[in-house]
Formats: C-alpha cells, sequence, structure tokens
C-alpha cells in the first residue's frame, strides 16, 4: 500500500519542460522530489537531490511570515533568504553540469 501512495505522489509532479525539451536539467531540478523526500524524513537524500531545499524551505517561511507579520525584518530576512539561495542553485547547478560534461 505504501508504495502504491509513494507511485501516486510522482504521478502528479510536473515535468521538467527544460528536461524534456533540451535533454538537460534545469537549476530547479529536483525541487519536488526533495520536497517529497523532507517530509519522509530522507533529509540527507533531499539535500543531495536538491541541495537548495533547507534555503528554499525557509525562504517560503519567510514569505509566509512577511506577509502575515507586514514588519520590515522580515523582508530583510526574505532578501538575505533569497539571496542565499540563489548562490546556493548557481553553484549546485554549475557543479552538475560540470559532472555532466566531465
Amino acid at each position: 500500500m505504501y508504495q502504491s501512495q509513494q507511485n501516486n505522489v510522482k504521478d502528479y509532479m510536473l515535468p521538467c519542460m527544460n528536461k524534456k525539451l533540451f535533454g538537460i536539467d534545469c537549476p530547479g531540478c529536483g525541487l519536488q522530489r526533495s520536497v517529497v523526500m523532507v517530509t519522509k524524513g530522507e533529509f540527507k537524500e533531499a539535500f543531495h537531490m536538491f541541495p537548495a531545499i533547507y534555503t528554499t524551505l525557509l525562504f517560503s517561511l519567510a514569505v509566509v511570515a512577511h506577509f502575515v507579520l507586514k514588519k520590515k525584518i522580515t523582508a530583510k530576512i526574505l532578501l538575505i533568504l533569497g539571496i542565499l539561495n540563489v548562490v546556493i542553485l548557481i553553484i549546485a547547478y554549475v557543479l552538475k553540469m560540470n559532472k555532466l560534461i566531465s
């Protein structure tokens, strides 16, 4: 039964159009699968699937906090987490592409 539930989640995941059209992963490839891994408690595997998973989750929480609290401090946190997330995404993507090319 657990296996059928796992397959059902994968059936609803959005495909990567970049990978379908060009055959190359996009910087966001692995995000959906890593979120599922985090919900299942597979934290290390989620990080290996998508290195920016934890900053992405923190960024998402900061966005919610910003709209709920509406304070300047949350805007600063949002900016810092956003920049950190983009930096991690770029570094992880460059490293992934280097492995594919080599």
